[in-house]
C-alpha cells in the first residue's frame, strides 16, 4: 500500500519511470501486471514507437511510469516478475472455456 497522506487529495506523487522497452507490447504487458497488483501504472510513447519502430532506440523505447508513492511496490512486483513468481506451471488447468455469446444466441436485427 502506498503511504497515506494527511490531506484529502488524491495526489500519489509525480510519475516515475520504472521501465523502458523497445516494443509497446512489452510495455503494455508490464503495465497490466502492475495494474493487476493495484499499482496505477501507465505507458508512454507507445504510439510513437509503434508507428516509427526504427526510431525506437533513439526515442528510448516505450516507457512505463508509476506514481512516486507506488515506486517501492512497483519495483517489488517487477522483481517478482523477473524471478518467475507469476509463471504458470505445466499442470495449470484453465478450466472449461466460457461461452462468449449469450445462451440464447445473439439478438437478430430483423
Amino acid at each position: 500500500m502506498p503511504p497515506s497522506h494527511d490531506s484529502d487529495d488524491d495526489y500519489d506523487g509525480d510519475r516515475t519511470l520504472v521501465a523502458r522497452h523497445l516494443t509497446p507490447t512489452e510495455a503494455h504487458m508490464l503495465c497490466g501486471r502492475l495494474r493487476a497488483a493495484g499499482i496505477p501504472a501507465e505507458t508512454g510513447d507507445t504510439n510513437t514507437v509503434q508507428a516509427h519502430s526504427l526510431l525506437a532506440p533513439a526515442l528510448g523505447g516505450a516507457s512505463v511510469r508509476v506514481p512516486a508513492d507506488y515506486l517501492p511496490q512497483a519495483l517489488a512486483t517487477m522483481e517478482a516478475l523477473q524471478r518467475g513468481d507469476f509463471a504458470l506451471d505445466d499442470s495449470f488447468d484453465p478450466g472449461e472455456p466460457i461461452e462468449a455469446r449469450p445462451a440464447g444466441g445473439w439478438p437478430r436485427g430483423d
